[in-house]
């Protein structure tokens, strides 16, 4: 590892402070080309502010398939959107992760974005995924969602367990994991026992629980990982932009809350005492940033 100083200065070892970005923001639904413009946008604008690590929500690139919340999956509507999905899908690696490793060493910053992977060969296999770059500009991970829940199983392949872990940076061990991944007891042992000093958490824009909601469940979880893996957490959630809302073809009534900040929304920064550095964010689109004492 690479994140102490050298030894010899006569007050032992010395750890930074790391500036880090959860990016809230909705992708060009659909549309992988946009979206991946949009990142790199975003990616310079976060690393203009000095951010040394920087995470997107889950699916950025080029959106989640939160349609099966609310079209049957052998309606019109989902069978359309679900083959747009492909379409627009991330090949890894492939131009679009060279534009993401360009814009990550612009930066000069690590980036965890969330895209939907497809496997080249096939018509129709995708991964839900998390892609890691880093200051220099490389492709250095890739994390395939284990379990796709919900409506994700209709499209997403159970992910492959050699795309697991954390990796080595000059901050110290980073990982990261998708939604429900944050909460599975035996994935947030792994990285623990792997000593993740960086977590970085990526959610969709949507989810329909009354009793649960977004903001709430990803503040808990990320309070809750941080405590147990004594890890800073960068926790970036998606939100349904006016562009989604459309190409979803929801009612007026659906539309208003699936874009409200009770379903979507809450980015946040937790520290490793469940401190809340920074967040949590509302439901609009934006940057939030927070320093993380690395030695503590």
């Amino acid at each position: 590892f690479m994140y102490r100083s050298a030894v010899g200065r006569g007050m032992g070892d010395e750890y930074e402070t790391v500036t880090a970005a959860a990016v809230q923001a909705a992708p060009v639904f659909l549309d992988r080309e946009a979206s991946v413009e949009k990142g790199c946008e975003l990616i310079a604008e976060a690393g203009e502010n000095g951010a040394d690590v920087i995470v997107f929500p889950e699916g950025f690139v080029p959106a989640h398939p939160l349609w099966f919340h609310f079209h049957p999956a052998t309606g019109d509507v989902a069978q359309r959107l679900s083959v747009e999905l492909f379409k627009n899908a991330v090949e890894v690696p492939g131009p679009a992760t060279e534009r993401f490793a360009r814009a990550a060493d612009a930066a000069a910053a690590y980036v965890v974005m969330g895209v939907c992977e497809t496997e080249p060969t096939t018509t129709g296999t995708m991964y839900n995924s998390q892609l890691f770059f880093s200051p220099d500009g490389e492709l250095i991970g890739t994390h395939e969602k284990l379990k796709p829940t919900v409506g994700e199983q209709l499209v997403h392949a159970e992910g492959r367990n050699d795309t697991f872990g954390a990796m080595d940076t000059e901050h110290g061990p980073m990982s990261g994991l998708i939604c429900g991944e944050n909460s599975n007891p035996l994935a947030v042992f792994a990285l623990t026992a792997e000593y993740s000093r960086i977590h970085g958490m990526s959610w969709p824009p949507y989810i329909p629980s009354e009793s649960n909601p977004l903001p709430e469940r990803s503040l808990d979880d990320a309070k809750a990982f941080a405590q147990m893996a004594k890890a800073h957490v960068i926790s970036a959630v998606g939100v349904v932009d006016d562009r989604t809302v459309e190409k979803l073809e929801l009612d007026e009534a659906t539309a208003r809350t699936v874009t409200s900040a009770e379903y979507s929304g809450g980015s946040a920064i937790v520290g490793p005492g469940r401190n809340v550095i920074a967040g949590p964010l509302d439901d609009e689109e934006g940057i939030l940033y927070g320093d993380l004492d690395v030695e503590r």
